[in-house]
């Protein structure tokens, strides 16, 4: 199913006002992701009936399914959760799957440079993975090490990365990329 101009003009404005907010925040308002949903669950219903209705719902259920498990076990936020739910319900399981592959790529180069800027946290999570795999080496077990309550590392606003590896995916998609999913 093909996305309207109009839909893909409306996601990138909300993922570049989400990237700004998150950055701010570090929160991603609810007042931006459920609109976005129901943009998306309306458009493509009235668009394509039935069958649009299910594209955007299997979108919407995939995006926000592919970071339940994260958000459950404390990793990200909710709001990290729904905003990839509204991106699947513009953009259909398809590409929400390929766009949650492209925000793992940059949401990883992130994470990176922002060890490399802020070296004190670097050090002391290659630290700890040292000693875990030290750990595994010597006694065959897995025992992970949590950060300390100081370190705690610094803050990685994961909208920025869902709105980067999104528009980089609608930008190929709009290209003419042939995607191999």
């Amino acid at each position: 199913m093909n996305t309207d101009s109009f839909l893909i003009l409306l996601l990138s404005g909300v993922l570049l006002l989400v990237a700004i907010y998150d950055r701010r925040s570090h929160r991603i308002p609810n007042l931006l992701t459920y609109p976005t949903m129901l943009m998306g669950l309306a458009y493509h219903c009235f668009t394509h009936g039935l069958d649009g209705f299910l594209f955007s719902v299997g979108g919407l259920a995939l995006g926000i399914g592919i970071f339940i498990l994260p958000y459950l076990m404390g990793g990200m936020g909710a709001g990290d959760a729904k905003l990839m739910g509204a991106v699947g319900s513009i953009l259909g399981p398809r590409g929400v799957f390929i766009a949650f592959l492209f925000t793992g790529v940059v949401g990883g180069i992130y994470a990176l440079l922002l060890l490399t800027i802020k070296h004190e946290y670097g050090k002391e999570f290659i630290g700890r993975c040292g000693t875990v795999l030290k750990t595994f080496i010597f006694t065959g077990q897995f025992i992970p090490i949590p950060a300390s309550k100081k370190a705690g590392g610094p803050k990685l606003p994961y909208g920025i990365a869902i709105a980067l590896g999104t528009l980089f995916y609608v930008f190929l998609e709009l290209s003419g990329y042939d995607f191999p999913v």
